[in-house]
């Protein structure tokens, strides 16, 4: 179990500082020195999420501020028992002039894991939110299969209060078996062990798609896609064969989308 809170605001010499700070539980956030907006890392002292475990994160960038969240390490959906399910709720608001970069590391999907995330964003008419999901099915290195696992994903972002954008993933059973089929993921070189989610709400987002399609991978052992949703919103999905692929072409885009503001652990 765990919960944390964090905000940032301007200060008046126009330098980015911590506003607010709560933590409890399993759930620890750091911040590291020598960077010029405001980071926060992460830090699950559990190890990892398993079924009946409840997170919930929460985060605010004020106006006129940057703020940046990402994890110190990939987090792991542990085997359940039956009937448990793991939880991560997560709530993020940018306030207006205000930027925000969620960046999360992998979450690894164990055999007979049973896990729930959901993602709420309220963002404010000018605000900017950049945020990325990663998702690994299985430790590919052990020769994990998914035979039997259960997960569920929801985002939903609203702008000035209206909704913009709602995605929901729900895979159950056979994950590797579902993935494998032609019109889920089963276009690549071999089966697909990761994907990732990306999103850019911006009011220059039109702007990205162009060069943002460029550098996608198109196929072979990466795929990507990447939409225009509305002038202000971007919609982009990668999948991959394994972790280390899909890590190996979502950092230059990634680098790019945060002027080279990208967490130090994701070079790691």
């Amino acid at each position: 179990m765990g919960h944390a809170h964090v905000s940032s605001k301007l200060r008046p010499d126009g330098k980015v500082a911590l506003d607010a700070l709560h933590q409890s539980g399993a759930l620890k956030l750091l911040f590291p020195t020598g960077r010029q907006t405001l980071e926060t890392v992460a830090v699950n002292t559990a190890g990892g999420i398993t079924g009946g475990d409840r997170f919930s994160l929460s985060a605010k960038a004020g106006e006129g501020s940057q703020l940046t969240l990402t994890t110190q390490a990939a987090e792991r959906a542990y085997r359940a028992q039956p009937g448990q399910t793991g939880q991560m709720t997560t709530h993020l608001s940018v306030a207006a002039g205000a930027r925000l970069n969620w960046l999360p590391q992998e979450t690894i999907l164990f055999q007979r894991s049973d896990f729930t995330r959901n993602l709420q964003a309220d963002l404010a008419e000018d605000a900017r939110l950049l945020l990325v999901e990663p998702l690994v099915f299985g430790r590919a290195a052990m020769g994990e299969a998914l035979t039997s696992a259960r997960f569920r994903d929801h985002i939903q972002i609203r702008r000035a209060g209206q909704l913009i954008y709602r995605d929901a993933i729900h895979l159950q059973g056979d994950l590797t078996a579902q993935l494998s089929r032609p019109g889920v993921a089963g276009v690549l070189s071999a089966r697909c062990s990761a994907m990732a989610t990306l999103l850019l709400a911006a009011p220059d987002a039109e702007a990205t798609l162009g060069w943002l399609r460029i550098h996608l991978p198109d196929g072979g052992d990466a795929l990507g896609g990447a939409s225009l949703l509305a002038p202000d919103l971007l919609h982009m999905r990668l999948l991959a064969v394994d972790s280390f692929v899909l890590r190996q072409s979502l950092l230059p885009l990634l680098d790019r989308l945060t002027e080279g503001g990208l967490p130090r652990c994701w070079r790691l």
